[in-house]
């Protein structure tokens, strides 16, 4: 029998893992180079919903910039947002790109264009005939992977300027692909899959452009093996068939360890964060140490203040904001310091999910969906944008 008092110490010793506080998880013990802190990084309690139906902090607000299916200088925005990302224009503007998750090759991916002001300017595809588009990842060489959410998933490489038409990019592999996150020091590529049994994967190139840009044609597809235990140094294998004709990637190397329900991933100073789902857990990848250890863990918490974790994004500062699917439709920050608190809620869309986060790149707007709106219909997603002093 656990000794309640011991197990509820435990709990809130674990609450604090993010920080680089000692905390044990089964045998395991979970670290981060993050120096532990007693002051607390937060915003401000959430307001009663604004005219949008958002909750946010004293100081931030809110617009709609699209709802699916409206007309926008010719492109109608798509239903199902999923994951985004944003890119500088020459004109000191930017571009945010949004996956449509719609499933049977009505799928794609679609752009809003904002000019120096944030006015929108333009909308367009950058993506079309392609199946549930869920989530991806910006590249340093500003181009969107977007990612094929069903069995035999691909990666189609897309130009969020709509100047150049997308690539589809095998040799990332075939597979339930949910997001990805490039490492800019290594250049090599992170994947993640949402199976319950999905794996990680690393994509490593074998040659280079005059930009110094890995080449997404001509490179091996290696899975995760975390040597002992959950958490801990992984070990790299390479998969005998990435394009998996004859079996899933995830069984093709016995050894590869399971994350259950693979979703967002993000890197940040030579550590590849990531989320799961299923046990709603948040994970961080330290490359330099090849070190693997769970940062946030919801079955540690009486009250957790983060479930049905998701897309996950970071700002300049290194603070990870996690989008809930359902849950309580927020957008939860975890600092590098004190406890996570909530960003935002949307209030009234229980039958959606909070996708797609992405900051502006001078860091001043967050971008993101509810998936499907109010009534939990594709056809009903809305796509938001925030200011304020993150």
């Amino acid at each position: 029998m656990i000794n309640k008092s011991f197990d509820i110490k435990r709990r809130e010793l674990l609450r604090y893992s993010f920080l680089g506080v000692g905390a044990f998880v089964g045998n395991h013990l979970v670290s981060t180079p993050i120096k532990a802190a007693l002051t607390q990084d937060k915003i401000g309690s959430l307001l009663p919903p604004d005219e949008n139906g958002v909750r946010l902090p004293k100081g931030f607000s809110s617009r709609i910039v699209a709802y699916s299916g409206q007309d926008l200088f010719g492109y109608n925005w798509h239903a199902e947002p999923d994951g985004g990302a944003t890119f500088a224009t020459p004109d000191r503007g930017w571009v945010y790109v949004s996956n449509s998750e719609m499933n049977k090759q009505a799928g794609g991916v679609g752009a809003l264009r904002f000019d120096y002001r944030g006015t929108l300017v333009d909308a367009y595809s950058i993506l079309t005939n392609t199946s549930r588009n869920c989530a991806g990842g910006h590249t340093p060489w500003q181009t969107w992977l977007s990612c094929e959410e069903v069995d035999n998933g691909q990666v189609w490489e897309c130009d969020p300027f709509g100047n150049k038409a997308a690539q589809l990019r095998p040799t990332l592999g075939t597979f339930n692909h949910e997001a990805v996150a490039v490492d800019t020091v290594n250049q090599q590529l992170y994947l993640t899959e949402d199976e319950p049994d999905g794996c990680l994967y690393r994509y490593t190139s074998n040659s280079f452009n005059a930009a110094g840009h890995p080449d997404l044609d001509n490179g091996y597809l290696e899975v995760a093996e975390v040597i002992s235990g959950q958490i801990g140094a992984l070990r790299w294998h390479r998969l005998p068939d990435p394009q998996a004709v004859t079996t899933p990637t995830r069984k093709q190397i016995k050894q590869s360890s399971s994350f259950n329900g693979g979703e967002g991933i993000w890197y940040h100073q030579e550590v590849v964060y990531f989320t799961t789902k299923g046990d709603d857990r948040v994970w961080a990848y330290d490359i330099r140490r090849n070190e693997l250890t769970i940062i946030y863990n919801a079955a540690f918490h009486i009250l957790p203040p983060l479930t049905g974790v998701d897309n996950i994004t970071a700002n300049a500062a290194g603070k990870l904001f996690v989008a809930e699917d359902q849950g309580n439709m927020q957008i939860v920050v975890i600092p590098k310091q004190g406890d996570l608190y909530p960003l935002l809620q949307v209030v009234g869309h229980k039958k959606s999910e909070v996708t797609g986060p992405a900051f502006s790149p001078d860091g001043t707007r967050l971008y993101f969906s509810s998936q499907r709106g109010k009534t939990g219909k594709s056809e009903d997603g809305i796509t938001f944008e925030i200011t304020g002093p993150f």
